[in-house]
């Protein structure tokens, strides 16, 4: 692990025990700045790259620990593919104590491969979901699985890794 004193998050806020964003107990990031800014987005607070305010990551950490229940992290935004290197510093530390990642991006699978950063691609071998595409809201749907539209898909990075095709995961 990188150095984490010296690494810091922009964010907007937290959330310390959703049952809405992934399985189980999970304490949520919402990142600040995101360039797609789509229209009817749930969180348009988010949208300012310079908004919100620098965290270290140990104080996320620190904010995490506190409930012992849970069950994983969720990183959401904003943007949070925007920190990539923050971003992954996060879930290494999620998974040393135990916790399950999902992340969310406005950008597809596919264009987040392409973007050609090492961060980012290291990212999508370490989180274990990834939430993918951007909230389209012609296609807005409230009953969906963690997502707000059904354009936006739900991926298991773990599995797409070992067969190495996207797996996709149902909406149970």
């Amino acid at each position: 692990m990188s150095n984490t004193s010296t690494l810091k998050l922009r964010v907007n806020d937290f959330i310390s025990d959703s049952i809405v964003d992934g399985f189980g107990l999970r304490f949520v990031v919402f990142t600040q700045g995101c360039h797609l800014r789509c229209p009817g987005c749930h969180n348009p607070s988010t949208h300012s790259l310079d908004g919100g305010r620098e965290v270290t990551l140990e104080e996320v950490r620190k904010k995490w620990k506190r409930n012992p229940l849970l069950h994983g992290l969720t990183i959401s935004g904003g943007e949070p593919f925007l920190q990539p290197e923050a971003v992954l510093e996060l879930i290494r530390m999620a998974h040393a104590d135990g916790l399950n990642v999902n992340i969310y991006s406005g950008y597809t699978y596919e264009t987040l491969k392409s973007k050609g950063c090492p961060f980012i691609n290291q990212i999508l071998m370490e989180a274990d979901i990834l939430i993918d595409g951007p909230f389209i809201m012609q296609l807005k749907n409230l009953n969906l699985l963690w997502r707000g539209s059904s354009n936006q898909r739900i991926i298991d990075l773990k599995q797409t890794h070992i067969s190495q095709e996207l797996v996709i995961v149902p909406d149970a």
